[in-house]
């Protein structure tokens, strides 16, 4: 479920408060049929960001994705709560080189499309946030996706690109039949809703408020963010149980899960996750979502995720992250003293050369991260005070902070790119700089009370089937 925002945000002056397309990074470029220059732009890395030759692969294919191309068809994405366009792959299948024939019947069937062609291979998301509709940013996936690197996270979170498009194109192939296509049985009341406002702004971009949140300066394009998100979603086990109903209610529940108990006790690593499992069963959803049995491995690496997502989302604002977790699963072993993975084909032993031995770990995925980067968002990591009550921390993550938190207050190479590659404005750039340095104060005081023990590092738990404590300078480590 996501935030209805209200209609009064249109009428504070866009130009001074709002993002814009202004963005910074190296771009590809595409014409489309009405001659209109589209963008594609990889945004510029973050100082001292830990990237894989995958992510810059990544980033590459979606710059090369051509959407007026034969062998792509686009379609409106008319699940969900948000509205946004799927991008597919037609080179094989029943609607190979007929484009038009795809879109015009492939389409309707929502989510099922995928099965009409060679494969999804992204989706192309914008802001929208007007009455009515559900709550997206479309930087927010470009923030998470950056500073994800610079965190070197153990949490997974997709590859994003900023993207531009045709107005007139995106308004006769995507909005006119997303309009058509949703609502009913086809989706839900925001995401028809959104199709509507969608429409509206293609044909009159000052319909939309503040404009630049959602168009060029020149307004002859939208423009968001080209991902994609594989994974499948967690259950009560990690979304947690949810029954408090949306904001502060179901941002509780979550802090009720096993893996977030145990980040919330003082005792031992050993001993912490034993008092998760535990408490954490004590609800009958979660037990069942849980299941009969989960390794302290798993819920290891589930601390460690859990800890970067509540920082990230901290720093960011993020307002809509309960329920909107996924995972992959992988098989782990240990093989000559060092921990190996591979990504798993079915959820069962013996997954073909994979150790009988191997233990399979759900690894987690954030992939929707489009509700976080606005002043205007509910801050529920803050409010609901998720960073006060974790007992234990990765001294890598906490190093990170610290170093972040000092070159943002100090205006260093972090802090100009932050203000020159995503086009915020400067009270987003602001909200970025003080919940960095709240949350740095936050963990520095626990730190300094005693109450933050440095033992979260799932690799070496699971290679010792143990851990250790660190220690390190609160303020300077």
């Amino acid at each position: 479920m996501r935030f209805n925002l209200l209609g009064s945000l249109a009428f504070i002056a866009p130009t001074a408060l709002w993002a814009s397309d202004d963005v910074l990074g190296e771009a590809t470029t595409f014409e489309s049929p009405n001659g209109v220059t589209e963008r594609c732009i990889r945004i510029e890395k973050v100082p001292t960001g830990a990237y894989q030759k995958s992510d810059l692969e990544e980033e590459t294919a979606y710059c090369e994705i051509d959407f007026y191309a034969s062998e792509i068809a686009i379609c409106p994405k008319t699940w969900s709560t948000s509205p946004g366009m799927a991008v597919y792959d037609i080179s094989e299948g029943p609607y190979t080189g007929n484009r038009s024939e795809f879109e015009r019947n492939a389409c309707k069937e929502g989510k099922a499309a995928k099965d009409l062609a060679k494969d999804r291979v992204a989706k192309f998301k914008s802001t929208m946030n007007q009455k009515g509709t559900s709550g997206t940013f479309s930087t927010s996936s470009l923030l998470y996706y950056h500073f994800s690197r610079y965190f070197d996270t153990t949490v997974k979170i997709p590859v994003a690109v900023w993207r531009s498009m045709d107005t007139q194109a995106h308004f006769s192939e995507v909005a006119e039949p997303g309009l058509a296509i949703s609502g009913g049985s086809h989706g839900g009341r925001m995401n028809h809703e959104g199709w509507r406002v969608f429409a509206a702004a293609d044909a009159d971009p000052a319909s939309y408020q503040p404009t630049d949140d959602l168009f060029t300066s020149d307004r002859t394009q939208i423009y968001g963010v080209l991902l994609d998100s594989p994974g499948h979603r967690y259950g009560s086990e990690i979304n947690g149980t949810r029954k408090s109903g949306w904001g502060k209610g179901q941002n509780r529940d979550f802090q009720e899960t096993p893996a977030f108990l145990a980040l919330r006790s003082s005792k031992p690593m050993p001993e912490a996750i034993a008092e998760g499992v535990k408490e954490g069963r004590k609800d009958r959803m979660i037990n069942k979502d849980l299941g009969p049995d989960v390794s302290d491995q798993q819920m290891t690496f589930w601390m460690q995720e859990l800890t970067e997502i509540v920082l990230l989302d901290f720093i960011f604002s993020q307002q809509d992250r309960v329920g909107n977790i996924d995972f992959t699963p992988y098989w782990y072993w240990v093989e000559d003293g060092k921990l190996k993975h591979k990504k798993a084909k079915h959820h069962e032993p013996n997954d073909g050369d994979v150790p009988a031995d191997a233990l399979l770990i759900r690894r987690s995925n954030l992939n929707d991260n489009d509700a976080g980067g606005r002043v205007e968002y509910a801050n529920f990591a803050k409010s609901t005070q998720m960073l006060e009550k974790i007992r234990h921390f990765s001294p890598s993550t906490y190093r990170r902070l610290v170093a972040l938190n000092s070159d943002l207050q100090t205006q260093g190479p972090i802090h100009d790119w932050l203000s020159q590659s995503f086009g915020l404005s400067d009270s987003q750039i602001a909200q970025v700089v003080k919940n960095t340095a709240l949350a740095t104060s936050i963990l520095q005081s626990n730190c300094s009370n005693g109450d933050l023990m440095f033992d979260l590092d799932p690799v070496a738990f699971f290679l010792r089937n143990d851990t250790e404590v660190g220690a390190l300078d609160c303020n300077d480590p």
